[in-house]
């Protein structure tokens, strides 16, 4: 039986330079229980852009990224949520602000590789084969060290609703 849902009372905002950081960190925390690839402070500067951030307190508990793949693909990346505000919705929020930013900028198609596939069905994200995804596989997959092993899940969303 799934806990029931927490109130949180923080706020979803764009990422800024102070929260390369904390966002860091957060991803750390997830990759050393390898739940998700690390990426290097160097590389969040330069997606810096891509996040956003779910704030409390001063606090950064919660990030996601819309990373532009092409001219109709995005992919969610490095969704985390601090176990301590997990249950809040903040996921599921920090993936909508993610999918209202494609659908402002004409995304068609917005994808997402994860081990947490059930997540993403229940918001509207269908299965698909990882060979529906050459730009993703040719441009970040071929530098993974578990490629050509991937044991992620592929799900993508589709037409004007892929975002929002």
């Amino acid at each position: 039986m799934d806990a029931p849902k927490k109130t949180c009372a923080g706020r979803i905002r764009p990422a800024r330079m102070s929260d390369v950081r904390p966002i860091h960190a957060l991803l750390a925390s997830f990759a050393a229980k390898g739940l998700m690839l690390s990426r290097s402070i160097s590389s969040l500067y330069d997606h810096l852009r891509d996040f956003v951030v779910y704030e409390e307190d001063g606090e950064i508990h919660g990030i996601c990224a819309l990373h532009i793949c092409w001219d109709d693909l995005a992919e969610i990346r490095s969704l985390a949520v601090t176990e301590s505000h997990q249950r809040c919705g903040i996921g599921a929020q920090l993936v909508e602000s993610c999918l209202d930013e494609a659908e402002s900028l004409e995304i068609n198609k917005v994808f997402v590789l994860t081990y947490q596939a059930g997540f993403f069905r229940k918001m509207g994200f269908l299965d698909t084969d990882k060979q529906n995804l050459p730009h993703k596989i040719w441009s970040d997959c071929l530098h993974c060290p578990k490629f050509p092993d991937c044991d992620e899940d592929a799900l993508i969303r589709t037409g004007p609703q892929a975002g929002g």
